[in-house]
């Protein structure tokens, strides 16, 4: 009925009342409304015959809302029948009702676009995560993942903590590398290029640049944390970017009773007051997140480090690991985590962020990379304030697969290990230097950001690459 109403209301106004447009908010409701429905096409035709003046004026927000139905398009590209095929391929017996139930229960991701009905490009690969009937398996290998991460905790509580309770303390040595595709621009213009390195924190200090092909500038006063470098383009050349850098890392946990003893009430001050609000668009308090984080709490009185503890749980039991579509073309992350019923590592780690906050736990986010031995990849977890203790890491997406261990149930709750390194402490900040165009990444930032004159690079046009030189225990 809504894509019905929407396409009626098109219909009427003809293209006439775009063509008149003068005002942001009058074909931008359009515009959303349309992709809202899956209408791509007409939502892109409509921006076409906006007059030249609204075009010029608002070409940056133009530019940005067709790359996000491009990125759309290009996360959905499997048709029903090849994901069938894919299925019982593995599954012969997979029945239709079976595979519209999946699709039901959200086990199966899809959409309409432009009328046609396309599978999320992970879909099927996820099926197996997220169906029901694979539960069993699913668990034994999450008992497998808990076990591989209780050794590092053992032997990180075997060591000496410092005056802040950072222990095992680690130098670690990385090369990053960004490539930029031959041709990607014209040759002769100048590519932009942001990439990321580790901030000072209480679990990371000594950042050091050892070296660098190109001169770098550091970002100032960003929550993503940066080296940018400009270069020329050569015609039939790829443009290559590479940096080494080093620092300290150590693991932080403290036992909930400790945390308990210490934690002392909230005062209301600006930090507390940011941090238990509402950070558009992905950290929204509504009153149905209001509601359900109460649910989830169970009381008003109970003490904050419990509080926060149930949310860690809640979220490790109900939202299972999958893959993620790209987080620039979802509106808001927790409520797509609340709809499909699964998510990746910094989806749930939103929706935890949201859900202390709507009980008044101050909580943000963390992100950068994941260094475990063998397992060197993106990674998002955050931090939750305590009065009296300060911030202290906790890692919603690790809960999953610790939390059916005793000895590791709670540990990342309230603790990370030293197989981290943070570079963004909050999500969609300003770039800097300022970026002009929409980012690839318009949440996080781990896999770089490029751009020209011209417009944003997406990732089809360069790759990078995270190094992981050495690790080595400092004595």
């Amino acid at each position: 009925m809504l894509k019905k109403t929407i396409l009626a209301a098109v219909a009427c106004f003809g293209f006439t009342a775009a063509q008149a447009a003068t005002d942001v908010a009058t074909w931008r409701a359009q515009v959303d409304q349309l992709m809202d429905a899956g209408e791509f096409t007409q939502a892109s035709t409509l921006m076409k015959k906006l007059p030249k003046k609204v075009r010029t004026q608002e070409a940056v927000t133009i530019d940005s809302l067709n790359q996000i139905m491009d990125r759309i398009r290009r996360d959905f590209t499997l048709s029903p029948e090849e994901g069938i095929a894919a299925i019982r391929k593995k599954r012969p017996d997979a029945t239709d009702e079976q595979i519209a139930n999946w699709k039901r229960l959200k086990a199966i991701e899809y959409m309409n676009i432009d009328g046609k009905e396309v599978w999320f490009r992970k879909a099927v690969r996820n099926l197996w995560l997220l169906g029901e009937e694979f539960a069993a398996d699913n668990k034994a290998e999450l008992a497998e993942e808990s076990e591989s991460m209780r050794k590092y905790a053992v032997r990180a509580m075997g060591t000496q903590p410092d005056a802040n309770g950072i222990r095992d303390w680690h130098h670690v040595n990385v090369t990053f590398t960004l490539d930029v595709k031959p041709d990607a621009i014209p040759a002769g213009e100048t590519l932009r290029v942001w990439m990321p390195i580790p901030y000072e924190n209480l679990r990371q200090k000594n950042i050091k640049l050892e070296s660098s092909n190109r001169p770098v500038t550091y970002s100032e006063g960003s929550k993503h944390h940066t080296i940018y470098m400009e270069a020329v383009a050569e015609k039939g050349q790829p443009t290559h970017f590479e940096y080494t850098f080093s620092y300290d890392v150590g693991e932080r946990h403290i036992a909930q009773q400790d945390l308990m003893a210490m934690v002392q009430p909230y005062k209301m001050t600006d930090e507390y007051v940011k941090y238990t609000s509402s950070e558009y668009p992905h950290i929204v308090i509504t009153d149905s997140i209001r509601s359900l984080a109460e649910y989830i709490v169970g009381g008003a009185e109970v003490h904050p480090v419990m509080a926060a503890n149930h949310i860690f749980h809640w979220i490790a039991i109900n939202f299972p690991w999958a893959g993620a579509r790209e987080y620039s073309t979802i509106k808001n992350i927790p409520e797509y985590v609340l709809e499909n019923k699964h998510g990746d590592c910094g989806q749930v780690g939103l929706l935890y962020i949201t859900l202390c906050r709507a009980v008044g736990i101050p909580a943000r986010w963390e992100s950068g990379y994941m260094l475990h031995p063998g397992a060197v990849n993106f990674h998002d977890w955050g931090e939750t304030y305590f009065e009296g203790v300060g911030w202290v890491p906790t890692d919603a997406s690790f809960g999953r697969s610790t939390s059916p261990s005793e000895q590791m149930h709670d540990y990342y709750a309230t603790g990370i290990d030293i197989y981290r390194m943070a570079s963004n402490e909050a999500v969609g900040d300003q770039l800097s230097p300022a970026k002009k165009y929409i980012r690839s990444e318009t949440v996080d930032f781990q896999m770089g950001e490029v751009e020209w004159k011209g417009g944003n690079l997406y990732y089809d046009k360069w790759s990078s690459n995270f190094k992981l030189n050495s690790m080595e225990p400092i004595k």
